[in-house]
């Protein structure tokens, strides 16, 4: 009995791996079959074409239009006149680079220390057009004598053939670049021309002063400013108008005890953006300064003259204040 046991535990084990085996085997030969029909559809002659020719897109004659529209707007927006401009720039820069060629130091310390001699023998206190005159003379003469001069004269000079050449070219062509490798640079002359276009009969407008009309006996002066003594400092003292300014000054002087200073001169800044003085302080728009003169002086009027603007920079053109004197 324990002997058919085992041979029947034998037999079923067999069979169970018999089974396992062959569905093994089953599922190998299938996954081998279906690649082999995989690769014949991909690699069979004209699959490839005809799959091409099946997957062809096909547009309408509106689509066709309207992809060559967008072509069309994408090239006109093109910067073609800027893409032009660069490419003349690049030639150009290429060119002068290529002309260029850089001077030894030696010939660079040359030319620096003639063309210094040059301005000293010049003087003091030139122009700056007289200095541009003395250099494009030394420019000049320098060309003059190169060209004149032969290999043996230039030899003398210390120029040998090649920097002869190449000096002839920067002085020729070059001028401003070898000013500005030896560090020299003289300021443009700025020529500045006033043109009264206003007609002969016509009257000057009117300048309005903010606030009430000031009283005739104020004497008003726009774009004045009177010395003399001040009597109370406008730094801390500000009024709303020119007529306030000087109402504040006759009523000084009415109030001024015996013996002493009494105001009789008002001076205003009617302008918001303050008034220029050439003292040490920031004058504020409304400042009013109450002054006393027996014999009043004008310190400016109308305009500050051109030698005292190139020896104050911060001045301006017209004078800013307002200014009137009390008749004795």
């Amino acid at each position: 009995m324990v002997r058919g046991l085992a041979l029947r535990g034998r037999t079923a084990a067999a069979a169970r791996w018999c089974t396992c085996r062959r569905v093994a085997v089953a599922v190998c030969l299938g996954n081998l079959a279906a690649a082999l029909l995989v690769a014949r559809a991909l690699y069979a002659p004209g699959t490839f074409a005809s799959a091409t020719k099946r997957g062809e897109a096909k547009y309408s004659r509106e689509q066709v239009r309207w992809v060559e529209e967008s072509i069309r707007i994408r090239r006109a927006a093109e910067p073609a006149e800027l893409i032009e401009a660069v490419k003349k720039l690049r030639k150009a820069f290429a060119r002068e680079e290529k002309r260029r060629k850089e001077l030894p130091l030696e010939l660079k310390q040359k030319v620096s220390r003639e063309i210094l001699q040059r301005l000293r023998d010049l003087g003091e206190n030139r122009n700056t057009t007289e200095q541009r005159e003395a250099m494009e003379s030394w420019r000049v003469e320098k060309l003059k004598y190169i060209r004149s001069s032969s290999t043996q004269n230039l030899s003398n000079f210390g120029l040998s053939s090649d920097e002869s050449r190449m000096l002839k070219r920067a002085l020729d062509f070059n001028w401003r670049m070898l000013l500005e490798d030896i560090g020299l640079w003289i300021p443009t002359t700025v020529y500045h021309i006033e043109h009264d276009d206003k007609p002969e009969n016509e009257q000057e407008e009117e300048e309005i002063v903010p606030g009430p009309p000031l009283p005739p006996e104020c004497n008003a002066e726009l774009h004045t400013d009177y010395g003399g003594t001040a009597v109370r400092w406008g730094l801390t003292h500000h009024k709303e108008n020119a007529a306030d300014c000087c109402q504040a000054c006759i009523d000084h002087a009415k109030r001024a005890k015996p013996g002493a200073l009494k105001c009789n001169i008002w001076v205003y800044c009617p302008s918001e953006f303050g008034c220029y003085s050439p003292d040490k302080y920031e004058h504020k728009h409304q400042e009013c300064w109450l002054k006393q003169a027996d014999h009043p002086k004008l310190n400016f009027k109308d305009r500050y003259s051109e030698p005292y603007r190139d020896s104050h920079p911060t001045a301006p053109v017209v004078v800013p204040w307002m200014s009137g004197v009390f008749s004795a």
